[in-house]
């Protein structure tokens, strides 16, 4: 998937508020109230899912109305859908940032510059951030934690980064 098509988990359905059709949605965003600002809100296969006219801040996100949603019914029914956004709706880091997603597809590369496999995923378990890293040979993935020590190099634009394996992947016998 290229990376303009890439969809971004931005939020989940809570279900109706109210009884007049409004809608709860849960934001994964820094500013819940952005959820407006990025347009219509689309399913995991790209169809679109909430378009949001009007929201409020709620304390998980935001309370609002929907042009596909009337009724309270409508909304509880959506309960747990989750509403992704084009990563090219976001707006373009600052220098020296970047967005976790855009880690996605890297290549990662062992410290003599051999190619190790790619990410997959970047997960967050409770303590810090973790790259899911496909084998390059195939077999079952990895985790790596995404800290300066075990990925002392990144290069977002040339589309790589280096990393130092826990000694056991290393050590793990072929399947």
């Amino acid at each position: 998937m290229t990376q303009e098509r890439r969809l971004i988990l931005v939020g989940q359905i809570g279900g109706g508020f109210g009884v007049r059709g409004e809608v709860r949605v849960t934001a994964f965003t820094a500013d819940p109230l952005a959820l407006t600002a990025y347009g219509p809100l689309l399913r995991a296969d790209g169809s679109v899912a909430l378009t949001l006219t009007s929201t409020r801040p709620d304390k998980n996100g935001v309370v609002g109305r929907a042009k596909e949603v009337a009724t309270k019914e409508q909304a509880d029914a959506l309960r747990g859908l989750k509403l992704y956004v084009p990563r090219d709706r976001f707006p373009e880091p600052e220098e020296d940032e970047f967005y976790l997603a855009d880690l996605i597809g890297l290549e990662v590369r062992d410290i003599a510059g051999a190619v190790m496999g790619s990410v997959k995923s970047v997960q967050n378990f409770g303590a810090d951030d973790m790259l899911e890293i496909a084998p390059a040979t195939g077999g079952p993935t990895w985790y790596l934690p995404f800290t300066k020590e075990a990925t002392p190099e990144l290069r977002l634009s040339e589309g790589w980064l280096t990393a130092v394996p826990p000694t056991e992947v290393g050590e793990r016998e072929p399947d």
